[in-house]
Order: structure tokens, then sequence, then C-alpha cells
């Protein structure tokens, strides 16, 4: 094996390498998957990666079939139409295949499958996980093709609710995927303007994770070694995306984001997810936008540990301001807005947004508790490039 090349037990089973798409069939064999459905979104099933992948488990005797009717930011309808073309199918397990959006519906969609309630009621509140019928969920393969969200190593789903412009977070332990593959072949072909926005998704959860005041000293370790890859790697990917071992280490930035967020994400996401509902942005681009002014909002509660990254990751200046150059300047290297305003996004809607942002269950994880009226000053900062 290559160094570049490992087995993982952590968070779950990883498969880590190029090539190992390889492996998809086998997969799915090890838990007992006789028929499998490929979930991806519109976007990447008509592309080779996945009709190779179809026919690898067909090859090996699987009956694998393929659903791609998923937005950009899957909603409910989209999990009901999921769930009704697995059942015709008679499916038996489920490959989550694809960036976020795809990984998200394909959970939710192994979720709900054997669920008698709604989708809604397994939001991610209280106690909702203990309505699920665990024996009706799906085992599910995860296969990434972006470097970002971490989906593959995530217990929930980011679903919209349509009708009340809502997103809203699925849980449940068992909707971790039981075998993740992570192989940077499949992301070559992704354009430069996605693997940054992605990028900077996947930076945006170990931030957060790293600054959120619970406490889980394993998951701040693994967000800033995550960090770490990201300021090492990032730019390689972009400017030279047929770099396959910076490739990796994307994968593994990301996959470490979503492994240490389970200590909690913040006031980026909080926001993030009320404009994609509202506006169907790029979630990535949204965090990688709203990155500067939410840190500027959280500073004297975060200092300390923000000076004690930029002495991990050797920046030249260890201090808050040293950090908020770091990523003031890789936003621009990589072409990422600077405001809201560059994507179309006005203050409209702002009060609306700070209600939802204060709503929001990423909300309870930011160092500081934000009232909807400072949320909404966050929003009109970020439209206006307010950062003073």
């Amino acid at each position: 094996m290559s160094e570049l090349t490992a087995n993982w037990n952590y968070p779950t089973n990883i498969r880590a390498g190029a090539g190992r798409i390889k492996e998809l069939a086998d997969a799915c064999q090890v838990l007992g998957m006789k028929s499998p459905i490929l979930i991806t979104d519109p976007g990447l099933a008509d592309l080779s990666m996945v009709k190779e992948a179809l026919e690898s488990c067909q090859k090996e005797g699987l009956k694998a079939g393929i659903f791609s009717n998923i937005q950009g930011n899957p909603t409910g309808k989209n999990i009901e139409n999921g769930v009704s073309f697995c059942k015709a199918g008679q499916y038996d397990g489920v490959i989550a295949f694809g960036g976020g959006s795809a990984l998200d519906a394909a959970k939710a969609i192994a979720l709900m499958v054997g669920q008698d309630r709604p989708l809604w009621d397994f939001e991610d509140l209280g106690d909702n996980y203990l309505r699920v019928n665990e024996s009706g969920m799906l085992p599910v393969v995860a296969v990434p093709t972006t470097a970002g969200t971490g989906s593959e190593v995530g217990r929930a789903s980011v679903i919209t609710d349509a009708d009340k412009k809502l997103k809203k977070i699925i849980f449940h332990p068992k909707m971790l995927p039981e075998i993740v593959i992570l192989d940077p072949e499949l992301t070559l072909g992704l354009p430069a303007h996605i693997t940054a926005a992605t990028g900077m998704d996947a930076l945006s959860h170990n931030l957060e994770a790293l600054c959120s005041p619970s406490y889980h000293p394993m998951a701040e370790g693994i967000a800033m070694e995550g960090i770490r890859l990201i300021k090492e790697n990032l730019q390689k990917v972009v400017f030279d995306g047929a770099d396959v071992e910076a490739r990796m280490q994307m994968l593994l930035a990301s996959t470490m984001g979503a492994t240490a967020f389970q200590k909690g994400l913040g006031a980026m996401h909080a926001i993030a997810h009320s404009l994609g509902a509202l506006y169907g942005a790029h979630h990535g681009l949204l965090n990688a936008i709203l990155m500067p002014y939410v840190l500027k909002e959280n500073r004297y509660v975060i200092e300390a540990r923000i000076e004690r990254l930029a002495r991990y990751i050797n920046l030249p200046d260890t201090t808050f301001d040293g950090l908020m150059t770091w990523v003031l300047l890789m936003r621009s290297t990589l072409n990422i807005p600077h405001t809201l305003a560059e994507i179309n996004i006005n203050a409209d809607e702002a009060e609306k947004v700070g209600e939802m942002a204060c709503a929001d269950p990423c909300a309870g994880g930011n160092p500081l508790q934000f009232t909807a009226e400072k949320y909404q000053q966050i929003f009109i900062n970020a439209i206006n490039g307010k950062l003073l």
C-alpha cells in the first residue's frame, strides 16, 4: 500500500486511497446487499464514473439501480420520491454517491424506507430520533466526489422543507454510513470554483468545531489537523486539479471536519442554512463568505483558541488578526466573493434571516449565544462587506 492508502475504523469503516472505487461491489456485499440503489445528483448521473460504478456492481452479480432526482439543496419531496423509487425496485441497500446534497439525500432515503412517520418527525430536536424504526433502515456505502461536506461520516442529513422554506436537520446515530470509500480520483474532474467552495466548507466545519464551547478534546485535535491539511492543500487542488495526493488530503480534511463537528457548529452554519433555504445558494460558498464576519463577532471568546491554531498551522502572525489575514487572503486567492451582495443576496429579508438563524440548531454550538438582532446585523455586514 502507498502512504496515502489505508483502512480505518474511525469514525466508521473507511477505505481510503486512489482507485479504491474498484472495491464498491465488495463493500456492498460485506453489508449483505444484493440489490443496491445508487443515489446521486443529476449532474453526475450521466458521467462515466457513475456508469462504471454501476457496471462494477452488476459484474459481481448485484442488481444495481440508480436514482438521481435530487436538487442542489434536497427537499422533502426529493426524499419522498426516492423512497417510492426504492420501494418499487425492492432495493436492499444504498450507495450514496456524489457531493453533500446527494449524500444527504441518500442517507435520508435509507432512513425513511422503513418508517411509518413523516420525515419531519425525525428532525434533530430533543429525542425525536427515538421515534425511528431502526430495523427498517437500509445499510449505506458512502462515496464522496467532493471534499467539503464530510456527509459520508455524518449522522444527519440537511433537508429543505420547501413549504416552510426552512432547512431542517434529520438525525439518527445509525444514519452514519457503515462503509466509506475515499477515492481522490473521483474528485479530479471537479471545476476549480466548486473545489474552492467545497474546500472552504471543510474549513468552516473544522473551524467552527474547534471554536465550539463544548468539551471534546478529541474533536479539537482532529479539527486542528484538518485545518492544517486545508492550509497546505486547498490552493494546490484549486490551481492544479490533477494533483491526486493533494486531492486525497482534502478528502481527509473534509472527513475530519464532519468527524469533529459532533462537538458543535455555529453561526456560520446557522446563517448559511437560512440563506440556502431562502435563496438556494451553494452551502459551501455561503460559509466561505460568512466566515470572517462570524469570526469577528466571536473574537473575544475564541481568541486564545485561534492563537493556538495559528501557532499549530505555522502562520507568520500567530494572533487572531494573523488568522483573519490568512482567511481573507485565501478567500481572495481562491476568487471567493467578499460579500453576499456579489452573489445577489440583498437585505430585503434581513429580519427573517435573523430569526431563522437564531432558531437554527447550529446556533446552539456558537461560542456566543447571539440574538436574532445580532444575526441580522452579521447578515447585513456580510452583504455590505463591513469587517471593522
